[in-house]
């Protein structure tokens, strides 16, 4: 396929997809909490919580996440419904991840609660605010982060809004996990499209997305997002983000470089 002038090899993408797109893969991944989960219920507040901490290094990421489902009894939808505001702090009293802190954890926490309380679930949540005739998830996405209060709220840094311009890769990354149903995302929610999913971008794809020329934007942000989930909708349109995870984890290894002619090599 060509994109932005240059042929895109679609077969080493597919090669690097089943090398990467495995059980065994995705148990080195923070998806591996949501895996875990077999009540699609509790699996969408666990799969919000390991992808809003999905970022640093994977081994503090994981340690993290363990954490805080261990202070909530391994079942955090459950613990914010059934506990007070005060209790659902108490519970988070010391934590940190990076940047994040208690509070701004605390504050995820009991929206989440209200979200819950309020629609059913966040899958009912955000199809509230998701317009089917858009390309993409991002009308869903942006009411989503909105609800549990990215505007300004105390866990703004854990959930960007979408309309500043952020690439919002953690929120995409949840969609992701919540939407898709393969070997590696568990799926749950079945009433957003695959095929209208965004791809997380973080840095180390963006880099590769530029090189490939799936993307022309200096900055890793939402219209770079934007850009390389077209460049792929056009390879695999029912599944944009099919290749995320293999990109993901071979360029975060190091382990990808790109040809002049743009073919993906594998060391």
């Amino acid at each position: 396929m060509r994109v932005a002038g240059r042929v895109v090899d679609r077969q080493s993408l597919d090669r690097l997809y089943c090398q990467y797109n495995c059980p065994e893969c995705a148990e080195r991944d923070p998806v591996r909490f949501a895996r875990a989960c077999q009540d699609p219920a509790e699996r969408e507040v666990v799969g919000l919580l390991a992808a809003v901490l999905a970022y640093g290094r994977l081994e503090q990421v994981l340690r993290s996440v363990e954490d805080i489902l261990q202070r909530l009894d391994g079942a955090p939808r459950r613990f914010v419904l059934s506990h007070k505001a005060h209790q659902v702090r108490a519970a988070c009293e010391r934590f940190r991840h990076r940047f994040a802190d208690a509070g701004a954890l605390s504050a995820l926490l009991c929206a989440v609660g209200e979200a819950v309380r309020v629609h059913g679930s966040l899958h009912a949540c955000f199809l509230l605010h998701d317009k089917p005739s858009s390309d993409t998830v991002l009308p869903g996405l942006t009411g989503l982060a909105r609800e549990l209060g990215c505007a300004g709220g105390a866990a703004g840094h854990l959930l960007p809004d979408p309309a500043r311009g952020s690439a919002c890769k953690r929120l995409n990354l949840y969609l992701r996990w919540m939407v898709r149903q393969d070997a590696v995302d568990p799926g749950g929610w079945k009433g957003a499209a695959a095929s209208r999913l965004i791809v997380p971008l973080d840095a180390h794809v963006w880099r590769v997305c530029r090189q490939l020329g799936l993307t022309r934007r200096g900055s890793c942000d939402m219209r770079a997002a934007l850009e390389v989930t077209e460049s792929f909708r056009r390879l695999c349109p029912e599944d944009p983000v099919r290749y995320d995870f293999a990109l993901m984890h071979a360029s975060r290894d190091k382990r990808l470089t790109v040809s002049e002619d743009g073919r993906l090599l594998l060391d």
